[in-house]
């Protein structure tokens, strides 16, 4: 079960700003790992999990209201009920407010603005022995 792996894709948008200049706050980024491992319990047993804690957390840069970003996560370690994951968050994309409220450049090489460790746990009734979503 391990090396189970899964994405999101999106674009942060003034709604996801919290701070001045559209800064967005790190607790956004949890948010989304928190919905990557949802999905990853869901692929590994079919079963939604609940995130138990986090053992390291490291925001790299700052993100902005208009980046594009891809979050990534994989289950790197399975116990009875214990799926230990990591997670990063890549920028892919900046706005180009100097070019027009709606520009994008594409960044050439993705860039690590934050990444996580952590533990969810699926309850053994809630497993579905053999279940593989992919």
């Amino acid at each position: 079960m391990s090396g189970i792996s899964a994405s999101h894709r999106m674009r942060l948008s003034q709604a996801d700003a919290h701070y001045g200049g559209g800064l967005v706050a790190g607790a956004k980024l949890m948010e989304l790992f928190g919905d990557l491992a949802t999905e990853l319990c869901i692929r590994s047993d079919g079963d939604e999990g609940l995130f138990a804690g986090y053992s390291k957390v490291e925001f790299l840069a700052p993100l902005q209201a208009g980046d594009l970003v891809e979050i990534k996560g994989r289950i790197t370690k399975q116990g009875n009920t214990s799926r230990a994951m990591t997670f990063e968050v890549l920028r892919y994309g900046k706005p180009r407010p100097d070019v027009s409220d709606s520009a994008v450049d594409l960044l050439e090489e993705p860039e690590v603005v934050a990444r996580a460790e952590g533990t969810c746990v699926v309850k053994e009734d809630r497993q579905r022995l053999g279940y593989r979503g992919e």
